[in-house]
This record gives C-alpha cells, sequence and structure tokens, in this order.
C-alpha cells in the first residue's frame, strides 16, 4: 500500500492509525480528511490504493461515502472502522461493496492483518459476519435490518433526539425527503412517535441512552 487516504474527524484518531502505518509502511504517502464530503472529493481527484474511513462523521456519513466511492472508482478497496460492534454495521457495509470492516477498538491491533488480506484480494470480516453475509436473505431479520442504508442513518438520528429539521440539514437533504423516510422508517418498524424509536434504539443497542 502505498498511497493511503484516512477519512475520521477526530484528529487524534488519524494520528494514530497514521503511527500504526507509518511504522509498518515508512514509505506509505498519507492524505487526512475530515468528513465524508472531503472524502469523495478527494477520491474523485485523486489514485489511492486504500480507503481508510470511520463511519460516523459530520454530514455525509461514511456509509454514504462508500456508496459514492464504489459508483466512481469500484475497484478501490475501502476499509471502515467504527465505534459499533460488527453485528450493527458490518453486513450493511459490505453488502455496500467495503473491502472490511474493523471495529475501533480493534484496530490497534488488527489494522495490519486487514490491510494485508485487503491487498491481497481478500475481505476482512469475521467467521461470524462471513456466517451471516451467506444467511442474509430477510429470514429471521430485525426490523431495522430492513432499513435501507438512508433510513438506517435517519432512524439513528431521529432516535438521538434529533428534529426533522436538523436532520435535513445534517444530511443535506429537503425536509420533504426526510419526512417521507420517517414514514417508511415508522412503517417498518411499526412504530409511531420518534420517542418509540428512541426506546426502540436503545432495546437493540443501536445508541447508547441518551
Amino acid at each position: 500500500m502505498k498511497r493511503i487516504i484516512i477519512a475520521d474527524d477526530h484528529s487524534f484518531v488519524r494520528l494514530g492509525i497514521i503511527q500504526i502505518l507509518k511504522d509498518e509502511y515508512p514509505g506509505v504517502e498519507i492524505t487526512e480528511v475530515e468528513d465524508g464530503e472531503s472524502l469523495v472529493n478527494a477520491v474523485m481527484k485523486n489514485d489511492f490504493d486504500l480507503v481508510i474511513s470511520d463511519l460516523d462523521m459530520p454530514g455525509r456519513s461514511g456509509l454514504e461515502a462508500l456508496e459514492q466511492i464504489k459508483q466512481i472508482k469500484p475497484g478501490l478497496p475501502v476499509l471502515i472502522l467504527s465505534i459499533f460492534t460488527e453485528e450493527l454495521y458490518a453486513v450493511r457495509v459490505l453488502k455496500a461493496g467495503a473491502a472490511g470492516f474493523l471495529n475501533k477498538n480493534a484496530a490497534p491491533y488488527e489494522l495490519i492483518k486487514a490491510i494485508e488480506r485487503i491487498g491481497q484480494g481478500k475481505k476482512h470480516i469475521t467467521p461470524e459476519i462471513a456466517e451471516k453475509l451467506l444467511n442474509n436473505h430477510g429470514v429471521n431479520k430485525e426490523p431495522h435490518e430492513l432499513l435501507s442504508n438512508r433510513e438506517f442513518e435517519i432512524f439513528k438520528l431521529l432516535a438521538n433526539g434529533k428534529t426533522l429539521t436538523q436532520v435535513a440539514a445534517l444530511l443535506s437533504l429537503a425536509l420533504t425527503t426526510v419526512s417521507t423516510h420517517r414514514g417508511k422508517i415508522m412503517d417498518k418498524l411499526k412504530l409511531s412517535t420518534n420517542s418509540d424509536l428512541t426506546r426502540y434504539a436503545i432495546t437493540h443497542h443501536i445508541i447508547t441512552d441518551i
């Protein structure tokens, strides 16, 4: 890996990743960005061997950036890092085209192993997630697993107490679009209010108690 771009809105996280990479790959060229918009723009204008991206960033999420990167440069591998557990996001990001998913707590120990596997053209996932991917056909799915990626992002924001107007601003969407998505989310989860969304999200460990 000669050219790597890192996207994370926390500078201390980027610094930690950079140190790990430079210790293992002394000649590596590293580009840093702090949000999904900058990541997509950088990928459009430059050639990289690997993208390492956080999942939760201001504005355009890592998941949305991943989807756009795979449209722009389908062959560019993307490793997603997240504070969320594999059970919550790994299947979703892998189906969106990610080359791997890594919990941030494991990054100091697993990052180089993940990069080496990805460099060999393999996916970096646990056996449990591989099995879940094989069996991911709608049987015994939790209701929130049936949400689209966009619906899931809006669901999380609403469950965290954001208003429709705030969600629209954060995701650069029209208020009517967010409202339509909210209606679909409520239908799929069979819920009625934002308080119901919050309780559901806490129960399923999608957010912590707010």
